[in-house]
Protein backbone atom coordinates (compact mmCIF):
# COMPACT_ATOMS: atom_id res chain seq x y z
CA UNK A 1 0.00 0.00 0.00
CA UNK A 2 1.36 3.12 -0.87
CA UNK A 3 1.66 6.11 1.64
CA UNK A 4 -0.71 8.58 1.36
CA UNK A 5 1.60 12.32 0.78
CA UNK A 6 -0.20 14.66 3.42
CA UNK A 7 2.28 17.38 2.67
CA UNK A 8 0.61 17.14 -0.81
CA UNK A 9 -2.41 18.10 0.68
CA UNK A 10 -0.90 21.05 2.76
CA UNK A 11 2.46 22.21 3.14
CA UNK A 12 2.08 24.24 5.82
CA UNK A 13 0.93 20.55 8.27
CA UNK A 14 3.60 20.39 10.65
CA UNK A 15 1.56 17.84 12.86
CA UNK A 16 0.00 14.64 12.30
CA UNK A 17 -1.48 11.39 13.31
CA UNK A 18 -0.77 8.10 11.35
CA UNK A 19 -0.43 4.31 11.69
CA UNK A 20 2.15 1.92 11.87
CA UNK A 21 2.29 -0.48 9.01
CA UNK A 22 5.71 -1.93 9.48
CA UNK A 23 8.86 -1.10 11.87
CA UNK A 24 12.11 -3.20 11.08
CA UNK A 25 15.77 -3.23 12.14
CA UNK A 26 18.04 -0.81 10.09
CA UNK A 27 21.89 -0.06 9.91
CA UNK A 28 21.03 3.33 11.91
CA UNK A 29 18.12 2.66 14.32
CA UNK A 30 14.53 1.40 12.74
CA UNK A 31 12.62 1.50 9.26
CA UNK A 32 9.14 2.72 10.20
CA UNK A 33 6.63 3.10 7.26
CA UNK A 34 3.29 4.50 7.99
CA UNK A 35 0.05 4.86 6.49
CA UNK A 36 0.07 8.49 5.64
CA UNK A 37 2.86 11.14 6.53
CA UNK A 38 4.04 14.73 6.43
CA UNK A 39 7.07 14.40 6.22
CA UNK A 40 8.66 15.06 2.91
CA UNK A 41 11.30 12.53 1.90
CA UNK A 42 14.20 13.56 0.31
CA UNK A 43 13.69 13.93 -3.41
CA UNK A 44 13.84 15.99 -6.74
CA UNK A 45 17.44 17.50 -4.86
CA UNK A 46 15.74 18.79 -1.77
CA UNK A 47 16.85 17.49 1.51
CA UNK A 48 14.17 15.55 3.45
CA UNK A 49 12.41 16.80 6.11
CA UNK A 50 13.36 16.05 9.96
CA UNK A 51 11.24 15.80 13.13
CA UNK A 52 10.08 13.80 16.14
CA UNK A 53 7.55 10.95 15.77
CA UNK A 54 6.46 10.21 19.19
CA UNK A 55 9.27 11.83 20.61
CA UNK A 56 11.82 9.89 18.54
CA UNK A 57 14.18 11.76 16.01
CA UNK A 58 12.79 11.13 12.62
CA UNK A 59 17.04 11.58 10.92
CA UNK A 60 16.33 10.62 7.50
CA UNK A 61 13.36 9.76 5.06
CA UNK A 62 13.25 8.59 1.58
CA UNK A 63 10.37 7.28 -0.65
CA UNK A 64 10.86 4.07 -3.12
CA UNK A 65 7.73 2.69 -5.22
CA UNK A 66 5.36 5.11 -3.96
CA UNK A 67 6.48 4.22 0.26
CA UNK A 68 7.89 6.58 2.57
CA UNK A 69 10.33 5.04 4.76
CA UNK A 70 11.36 6.91 8.03
CA UNK A 71 14.35 6.43 9.84
CA UNK A 72 13.92 6.92 13.43
CA UNK A 73 15.84 6.11 17.02
CA UNK A 74 13.18 3.64 18.66
CA UNK A 75 11.02 0.74 17.53
CA UNK A 76 7.08 1.06 17.46
CA UNK A 77 4.71 -0.85 17.21
CA UNK A 78 2.56 -2.40 13.83
CA UNK A 79 -0.91 -1.22 14.21
CA UNK A 80 0.63 1.63 17.01
CA UNK A 81 -1.03 5.25 16.16
CA UNK A 82 1.74 7.85 16.05
CA UNK A 83 2.12 11.42 16.21
CA UNK A 84 4.36 13.11 14.31
CA UNK A 85 5.85 16.64 14.59
CA UNK A 86 7.52 18.47 11.37
CA UNK A 87 10.66 20.79 12.02
CA UNK A 88 8.29 23.38 10.17
CA UNK A 89 10.84 26.34 10.35
CA UNK A 90 13.51 24.07 8.37
CA UNK A 91 10.82 22.68 6.19
CA UNK A 92 9.40 26.45 5.32
CA UNK A 93 12.90 27.86 4.53
CA UNK A 94 12.92 24.70 1.76
CA UNK A 95 9.28 26.20 0.47
CA UNK A 96 10.74 29.16 0.18
CA UNK A 97 14.02 28.53 -1.75
CA UNK A 98 12.11 26.11 -3.89
CA UNK A 99 9.43 28.53 -4.57
CA UNK A 100 12.16 31.16 -5.19
CA UNK A 101 14.16 28.28 -7.38
CA UNK A 102 10.90 27.92 -9.92
CA UNK A 103 10.59 31.40 -10.26
CA UNK A 104 14.11 32.16 -11.31
CA UNK A 105 14.10 29.05 -13.77
CA UNK A 106 10.60 29.80 -14.92
CA UNK A 107 12.40 33.32 -16.03
CA UNK A 108 15.74 32.01 -17.15
CA UNK A 109 14.02 29.68 -19.93
CA UNK A 110 11.29 32.50 -21.02
CA UNK A 111 13.76 35.13 -21.40
CA UNK A 112 17.56 33.30 -22.46
CA UNK A 113 15.38 29.64 -23.50
CA UNK A 114 18.11 27.72 -20.86
CA UNK A 115 16.80 25.03 -19.00
CA UNK A 116 17.24 23.92 -15.67
CA UNK A 117 18.78 20.30 -15.90
CA UNK A 118 19.88 20.58 -12.40
CA UNK A 119 18.65 21.46 -8.89
CA UNK A 120 19.57 20.87 -5.16
CA UNK A 121 18.52 22.38 -2.20
CA UNK A 122 20.20 22.26 1.36
CA UNK A 123 20.26 23.76 4.93
CA UNK A 124 22.68 26.86 3.53
CA UNK A 125 21.82 27.37 -0.22
CA UNK A 126 19.99 26.24 -3.45
CA UNK A 127 22.11 25.48 -6.85
CA UNK A 128 20.56 25.57 -9.77
CA UNK A 129 22.43 24.02 -13.14
CA UNK A 130 21.28 25.45 -16.66
CA UNK A 131 22.07 24.40 -20.13
CA UNK A 132 23.51 27.39 -21.58
CA UNK A 133 25.72 30.41 -20.20
CA UNK A 134 24.44 33.14 -18.00
CA UNK A 135 26.76 36.21 -17.52
CA UNK A 136 26.24 38.34 -14.52
CA UNK A 137 24.05 40.98 -16.41
CA UNK A 138 22.30 38.19 -17.66
CA UNK A 139 21.42 37.59 -13.74
CA UNK A 140 21.12 40.95 -12.39
CA UNK A 141 18.39 40.88 -15.04
CA UNK A 142 16.85 37.94 -13.86
CA UNK A 143 16.87 38.69 -10.28
CA UNK A 144 15.10 41.53 -10.50
CA UNK A 145 12.32 40.11 -12.66
CA UNK A 146 11.96 37.25 -9.65
CA UNK A 147 12.10 39.64 -6.60
CA UNK A 148 8.96 41.58 -8.70
CA UNK A 149 7.39 38.72 -8.88
CA UNK A 150 7.29 38.07 -5.61
CA UNK A 151 6.57 41.99 -4.50
CA UNK A 152 3.68 40.85 -6.62
CA UNK A 153 2.53 38.26 -4.26
CA UNK A 154 1.45 35.97 -6.76
CA UNK A 155 -0.86 32.78 -6.64
CA UNK A 156 1.49 29.59 -6.29
CA UNK A 157 -0.96 26.75 -6.92
CA UNK A 158 0.20 22.73 -6.95
CA UNK A 159 -2.36 20.03 -7.98
CA UNK A 160 -2.29 16.29 -9.80
CA UNK A 161 -4.23 17.57 -13.48
CA UNK A 162 -6.24 14.74 -15.30
CA UNK A 163 -4.72 13.00 -18.26
CA UNK A 164 -6.83 15.32 -20.55
CA UNK A 165 -5.68 18.75 -18.73
CA UNK A 166 -2.07 17.26 -18.46
CA UNK A 167 -2.21 17.48 -22.64
CA UNK A 168 -3.26 20.97 -22.34
CA UNK A 169 -0.43 21.95 -19.87
CA UNK A 170 3.04 23.43 -21.53
CA UNK A 171 5.40 22.82 -18.44
CA UNK A 172 8.56 22.34 -17.51
CA UNK A 173 10.46 18.52 -16.32
CA UNK A 174 14.07 17.80 -15.58
CA UNK A 175 13.16 14.20 -16.37
CA UNK A 176 10.28 11.60 -18.10
CA UNK A 177 7.93 10.99 -15.21
CA UNK A 178 5.90 7.59 -14.53
CA UNK A 179 2.78 8.19 -12.67
CA UNK A 180 0.53 10.97 -11.61
CA UNK A 181 2.29 14.30 -12.42
CA UNK A 182 2.04 16.99 -9.74
CA UNK A 183 2.07 20.85 -11.14
CA UNK A 184 3.68 23.82 -9.95
CA UNK A 185 2.09 26.34 -11.53
CA UNK A 186 3.32 30.36 -10.18
CA UNK A 187 1.00 32.39 -11.85
CA UNK A 188 2.27 34.31 -14.91
CA UNK A 189 5.84 33.16 -13.87
CA UNK A 190 6.01 29.13 -14.12
CA UNK A 191 4.81 26.16 -14.69
CA UNK A 192 6.63 23.43 -13.88
CA UNK A 193 6.38 19.33 -12.67
CA UNK A 194 7.17 19.38 -8.83
CA UNK A 195 6.47 16.82 -6.27
CA UNK A 196 7.89 19.04 -3.55
CA UNK A 197 5.95 21.44 -0.92
CA UNK A 198 5.30 24.93 -1.72
CA UNK A 199 4.40 28.14 -0.37
CA UNK A 200 1.09 29.42 -1.13
CA UNK A 201 1.93 32.67 -2.75
CA UNK A 202 5.11 34.29 -4.42
CA UNK A 203 5.27 37.20 -0.92
CA UNK A 204 6.01 34.65 1.21
CA UNK A 205 9.50 33.92 -0.44
CA UNK A 206 10.53 37.26 1.24
CA UNK A 207 13.65 37.63 -1.26
CA UNK A 208 15.70 35.99 -3.94
CA UNK A 209 19.35 36.49 -4.32
CA UNK A 210 21.34 35.02 -6.36
CA UNK A 211 24.80 35.16 -4.73
CA UNK A 212 27.00 33.51 -7.06
CA UNK A 213 27.64 31.39 -10.45
CA UNK A 214 30.13 29.20 -12.68
CA UNK A 215 30.68 28.09 -15.95
CA UNK A 216 30.32 24.20 -16.12
CA UNK A 217 30.13 21.42 -18.91
CA UNK A 218 28.72 24.58 -21.28
CA UNK A 219 26.41 25.46 -18.79
CA UNK A 220 25.82 27.74 -15.31
CA UNK A 221 25.86 26.79 -11.95
CA UNK A 222 23.59 29.54 -10.43
CA UNK A 223 24.13 29.69 -6.20
CA UNK A 224 20.84 31.22 -5.06
CA UNK A 225 19.46 31.88 -1.38
CA UNK A 226 15.53 33.22 -0.62
CA UNK A 227 13.63 34.04 2.33
CA UNK A 228 15.47 33.44 5.59
CA UNK A 229 18.13 31.88 3.83
CA UNK A 230 18.70 34.98 2.44
CA UNK A 231 18.62 37.33 5.57
CA UNK A 232 20.65 35.54 7.48
CA UNK A 233 23.25 35.90 4.34
CA UNK A 234 22.67 39.75 4.29
CA UNK A 235 22.74 39.83 8.11
CA UNK A 236 26.09 37.97 8.19
CA UNK A 237 27.51 39.96 4.99
CA UNK A 238 26.37 43.65 7.16
CA UNK A 239 28.40 42.60 10.37
CA UNK A 240 31.55 41.73 7.82
CA UNK A 241 31.42 44.80 6.06
CA UNK A 242 30.35 47.30 9.25
CA UNK A 243 33.41 45.24 11.03
CA UNK A 244 35.67 46.18 7.57
CA UNK A 245 34.52 49.63 7.30
CA UNK A 246 35.65 50.17 11.27
CA UNK A 247 38.96 48.41 10.76
CA UNK A 248 39.82 50.73 7.84
CA UNK A 249 38.39 53.92 8.91
CA UNK A 250 35.66 54.56 6.50
CA UNK A 251 31.57 54.37 5.76
CA UNK A 252 30.30 51.29 4.75
CA UNK A 253 29.56 52.23 1.54
CA UNK A 254 32.98 53.17 0.84
CA UNK A 255 34.36 50.43 2.37
CA UNK A 256 35.25 48.73 -0.99
CA UNK A 257 37.35 51.72 -2.14
CA UNK A 258 39.18 51.20 1.44
CA UNK A 259 39.79 48.18 0.92
CA UNK A 260 41.47 48.81 -3.00
CA UNK A 261 43.35 51.90 -1.89
CA UNK A 262 44.90 49.24 1.35
CA UNK A 263 45.55 46.74 -1.26
CA UNK A 264 47.49 49.35 -3.75
CA UNK A 265 49.61 50.51 -0.41
CA UNK A 266 50.15 46.69 0.07
CA UNK A 267 51.16 46.36 -3.28
CA UNK A 268 54.10 49.07 -3.39
CA UNK A 269 55.22 48.32 0.12
CA UNK A 270 55.66 44.46 -1.18
CA UNK A 271 57.60 45.81 -4.65
CA UNK A 272 59.80 47.67 -1.89
CA UNK A 273 60.06 44.55 -0.01
CA UNK A 274 61.47 42.98 -3.20
CA UNK A 275 63.89 45.48 -4.15
CA UNK A 276 65.67 45.21 -0.70
CA UNK A 277 65.68 41.74 -0.50
CA UNK A 278 67.01 41.81 -3.77
CA UNK A 279 69.91 43.78 -2.68
CA UNK A 280 70.53 42.51 0.09
CA UNK A 281 70.89 39.00 -1.71
CA UNK A 282 73.26 40.55 -4.05
CA UNK A 283 75.31 41.96 -0.80
CA UNK A 284 74.69 38.19 0.57
CA UNK A 285 76.58 36.75 -3.24
CA UNK A 286 79.15 39.38 -3.06
CA UNK A 287 80.41 39.20 0.94
CA UNK A 288 79.47 35.01 1.87
CA UNK A 289 82.14 33.19 -0.32
CA UNK A 290 82.51 30.75 2.31
CA UNK A 291 78.98 29.85 2.96
CA UNK A 292 77.92 26.87 1.31
CA UNK A 293 74.26 26.68 2.72
CA UNK A 294 71.95 29.55 3.82
CA UNK A 295 68.82 29.47 5.88
CA UNK A 296 65.95 32.19 5.32
CA UNK A 297 62.67 31.73 7.09
CA UNK A 298 60.69 33.98 4.84
CA UNK A 299 62.57 33.79 1.45
CA UNK A 300 60.39 32.14 -1.54
CA UNK A 301 61.36 29.92 -4.31
CA UNK A 302 62.46 32.86 -6.71
CA UNK A 303 64.54 34.29 -3.90
CA UNK A 304 66.04 31.25 -3.01
CA UNK A 305 66.86 30.30 -6.36
CA UNK A 306 68.50 34.06 -6.89
CA UNK A 307 70.80 33.09 -3.61
CA UNK A 308 72.19 30.31 -4.77
CA UNK A 309 72.39 30.89 -8.71
CA UNK A 310 74.25 33.64 -7.49
CA UNK A 311 77.11 32.22 -4.78
CA UNK A 312 77.31 29.66 -7.41
CA UNK A 313 77.91 31.91 -10.24
CA UNK A 314 80.47 34.61 -8.58
CA UNK A 315 81.86 32.15 -6.08
CA UNK A 316 81.59 28.29 -7.46
CA UNK A 317 80.69 25.46 -5.87
CA UNK A 318 77.51 23.77 -5.12
CA UNK A 319 75.49 26.55 -2.80
CA UNK A 320 72.29 25.74 -1.10
CA UNK A 321 69.45 27.64 0.60
CA UNK A 322 66.58 26.35 2.54
CA UNK A 323 63.76 28.74 3.92
CA UNK A 324 60.62 27.56 5.81
CA UNK A 325 59.85 26.71 9.59
CA UNK A 326 59.45 23.70 11.75
CA UNK A 327 59.85 20.29 9.75
CA UNK A 328 58.82 21.28 6.22
CA UNK A 329 61.57 23.41 4.16
CA UNK A 330 61.36 24.87 0.86
CA UNK A 331 65.57 24.02 -0.86
CA UNK A 332 67.23 25.08 -3.65
CA UNK A 333 70.90 23.42 -4.73
CA UNK A 334 72.34 25.02 -7.54
CA UNK A 335 76.11 23.89 -9.15
CA UNK A 336 78.01 22.07 -11.88
CA UNK A 337 75.37 19.14 -13.02
CA UNK A 338 77.43 15.99 -12.46
CA UNK A 339 78.84 17.31 -8.97
CA UNK A 340 74.92 18.54 -8.43
CA UNK A 341 73.55 15.22 -9.08
CA UNK A 342 75.39 12.97 -6.38
CA UNK A 343 74.83 15.63 -4.15
CA UNK A 344 71.07 15.46 -4.62
CA UNK A 345 71.04 11.83 -4.92
CA UNK A 346 72.52 11.61 -1.48
CA UNK A 347 69.95 13.79 0.09
CA UNK A 348 67.47 12.12 -1.23
CA UNK A 349 68.60 9.40 0.71
CA UNK A 350 69.14 10.88 3.90
CA UNK A 351 65.89 13.07 4.15
CA UNK A 352 62.41 13.07 2.95
CA UNK A 353 63.01 15.36 -0.44
CA UNK A 354 60.10 16.15 -3.12
CA UNK A 355 61.46 17.85 -5.94
CA UNK A 356 63.99 17.74 -8.39
CA UNK A 357 65.49 20.23 -11.93
CA UNK A 358 67.83 20.51 -14.61
CA UNK A 359 70.72 22.46 -15.82
CA UNK A 360 72.12 22.75 -12.74
CA UNK A 361 69.39 23.78 -9.93
CA UNK A 362 67.59 21.25 -7.91
CA UNK A 363 64.51 22.21 -6.04
CA UNK A 364 61.60 21.36 -4.25
CA UNK A 365 60.92 20.63 -0.14
CA UNK A 366 62.31 18.47 2.35
CA UNK A 367 60.58 16.85 5.69
CA UNK A 368 63.07 18.25 8.29
CA UNK A 369 64.66 20.86 10.84
CA UNK A 370 66.62 22.95 8.90
CA UNK A 371 69.57 22.36 11.72
CA UNK A 372 70.04 19.01 10.38
CA UNK A 373 69.59 19.90 6.81
CA UNK A 374 72.34 22.82 7.04
CA UNK A 375 74.39 20.07 8.91
CA UNK A 376 73.58 17.70 5.95
CA UNK A 377 75.22 20.20 3.15
CA UNK A 378 78.17 21.90 5.29
CA UNK A 379 79.35 18.75 5.76
CA UNK A 380 79.58 17.88 1.80
CA UNK A 381 79.81 21.25 0.12
CA UNK A 382 82.67 22.72 2.01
Amino acid sequence: MKTVKLYDENAYLDKFSATVVSCEKAENGYALILDKTAFFPEEGGQLCDTGLINGAAVNYVKEENGIITHFVEKAFSVGQTVEGFIDFPRRFSFMQNHSGEHIVSGIVFKKYGFNNVGFHLNEQFATVDFDGILTREMLNAVEESANRAVFENREIKAYYPSERELETIDYRSKKEIEGPLRIVDITGVDVCACCAPHVARTGEIGMIKLLDFTKMRGGTRVILKCGRYALLDYQNKYENISDISVLLSADRDSAAQAVHNLWDKFEKTKQTINELTRKLIENTVETKKDTYCFYEKDYNMKQLQMLTDGLHKTHGGTRAALSGGGDSLNFCLCGEEAELESIFAEFKKAFDVRGGGRGGMMQGSVSAKAADVIKFFEERLK
